[in-house]
C-alpha cells in the first residue's frame, strides 16, 4: 500500500511540474509579442503589425485586417530607434499574394516604426509605430 501512495505522489509531482513548464512557456511567448498602433496613411490605413521572436529571429507580421495598397510596388520598410531606415522585402508577390510577414535581418538592431513604402513612387503609403522599440 505504501508503495502505491508514493507512486501516486510522484505522478502528481511530475504532472504539476509539467503544468508549470507549460505555463512558463506560454508566459514567455506572451512577453515576446508586441503589437503596433494601427496603420495611418493615404493608402495603408487599416490593420496593425505584430513583432514576435520565432526560432531566435525577429519577425514582423501584418494583421488579418490589413489591406495591401493598390499601388505599383509596395515594400516593407522599418525605422529603428536611432532613425535609421531599412528597406526590406516587396509586399506584393506573384499571383495576387503578399508577404504577410518578414524576418528582420540581423543588422536591424530594433524596430520603432513599420512603413509601407511605394518604391515606384518613392512615397510613404502608411505607417504603424510601436510604443517602444522592439527586437
Amino acid at each position: 500500500m505504501r508503495m502505491i501512495g508514493l507512486r501516486k505522489k510522484g505522478l502528481a509531482t511530475a504532472l504539476f511540474s509539467m503544468l508549470a513548464l507549460v505555463l512558463a512557456a506560454g508566459s514567455a511567448f506572451a512577453q515576446a509579442t508586441h503589437t503596433s498602433k494601427p496603420f495611418a496613411g493615404p493608402k495603408a490605413n487599416k490593420g496593425t503589425v505584430t513583432h514576435s521572436n520565432v526560432g531566435g529571429k525577429s519577425v514582423l507580421t501584418l494583421s488579418d485586417d490589413f489591406v495591401v495598397p493598390d499601388t505599383p510596388d509596395p515594400h516593407w520598410r522599418v525605422v529603428d530607434s536611432s532613425g535609421t531606415v531599412y528597406d526590406l522585402a516587396k509586399l506584393r508577390i506573384k499571383n495576387d499574394g503578399y508577404n504577410k510577414s518578414v524576418t528582420l535581418p540581423s543588422y536591424v538592431k530594433d524596430v520603432k516604426k513599420v512603413i509601407i513604402w511605394c518604391a515606384w513612387a518613392e512615397t510613404n503609403l502608411g505607417e504603424a509605430e510601436f510604443d517602444q522599440a522592439v527586437k
